[in-house]
């Protein structure tokens, strides 16, 4: 991935990636209907441990702009945490954007919780 990221930056090599690929050759829209994504994460803090999971549909077209256009919108019109210098999305909308996306049709699970002995 990143040398073709590389190669891109270069006319010659943009204009045989080009070729390769050309513009509107993605997935049709049947394909993305049929697309998904499920991830699961582990957090740890203090003396716990939870598996949560994030999912939806087609992550390479619908499901990325739902998150950028609901997190435009989280921020400019939803009550906010203060916070100050560079934040996670999750310290800076949090509650407001994971509410946002469930409305829009991302599911947010919490799996399990243990409680960890130390």
């Amino acid at each position: 991935m990143g040398t073709t990221f590389v190669l891109a930056q270069f006319p010659p090599s943009r204009q045989l990636l080009l070729r390769l690929r050309p513009a509107g050759t993605g997935p049709t829209e049947e394909q993305r209907e049929k697309g998904w994504f499920r991830v699961r994460f582990v957090g740890r803090g203090g003396d716990q441990r939870v598996l949560t999971e994030v999912a939806g549909g087609d992550p390479g077209y619908g499901e990325t702009s739902k998150m950028l256009a609901e997190s435009a919108l989280c921020l400019a019109n939803d009550a906010l945490p203060d916070t100050a210098g560079q934040v996670t999305t999750a310290v800076a909308m949090g509650d407001a954007l994971r509410a946002r996306l469930e409305k829009a049709g991302i599911s947010f699970r919490v799996l399990e919780r243990v409680r960890e002995r130390g």
